[in-house]
């Protein structure tokens, strides 16, 4: 789940300069940090606090453009069943990934260089764009699940959706995308299954008479 120390106000200001820099390079321009401050209207201080250089976030910046947005990609999905919804969105997410694997592969190598100076600790290095995904594919299920099982199960569900779980595919296990993605589709529809299956035990008569029993 996200960082407890970053606020939703520190990732709508990244999220923001992003989408500066998308705009400033939809009209044909190569910006500077200071374009992009005066685009966000921001300062240049703030600009730097999130990317360490122009070829950081423009690398990233074209990376919101490919991944749908939530609602827009579960518009038509079952509303009541989760297993379908979420293969849904993991399908599209890693799509997007093996689709982009250069772009993706650049951001990737910029944030992890990001996240090794201490300064930058204090502001996201990566944009959160699959857990918005996980969360909501599993809008069916989501009172099912306790508060400490349903953090499990998107944060497990995070580990098969994108660009990491590409890379491990094509460097790691040099397996082709159509076998990863039957793959990345078992690993999601299991681990719901699981979750689900946790559920239902821990609500069970049997669990609840076991539960007095030992009072």
């Amino acid at each position: 789940m996200p960082r407890r120390d970053l606020t939703n106000q520190q990732r709508r200001t990244r999220k923001d300069l992003l989408l500066a820099g998308a705009r400033l390079l939809r009209r044909g321009e190569r910006p500077t940090m200071a374009d992009i401050a005066a685009e966000a209207e921001v300062s240049r201080a703030t600009v730097y606090r999130y990317f360490d250089n122009i070829d950081a976030l423009l690398c990233e910046a074209p990376v919101d453009e490919v991944v749908p947005a939530p609602a827009d990609l579960l518009a038509g999905a079952p509303p009541e069943d989760a297993e379908a919804r979420l293969l849904q969105a993991e399908r599209a997410l890693n799509e997007v990934a093996w689709r982009n694997a250069a772009q993706l592969r650049a951001m990737l190598a910029h944030s992890l260089k990001q996240s090794l100076d201490p300064r930058q600790r204090r502001v996201p290095v990566r944009q959160n764009r699959r857990l918005p995904l996980i969360e909501e594919a599993l809008v069916p299920v989501r009172a099912q699940l306790d508060a400490g099982v349903y953090e499990r199960l998107c944060a497990a569900l995070a580990l098969v959706m994108g660009t990491e779980s590409m890379v491990v595919f094509q460097d790691v296990l040099q397996m082709p995308e159509a076998d990863a993605q039957a793959v990345t589709a078992w690993a999601a529809q299991a681990l719901l299954r699981a979750a689900l299956a946790d559920a239902t035990t821990a609500e069970s008569p049997s669990a609840t008479a076991g539960r007095r029993g030992r009072r």
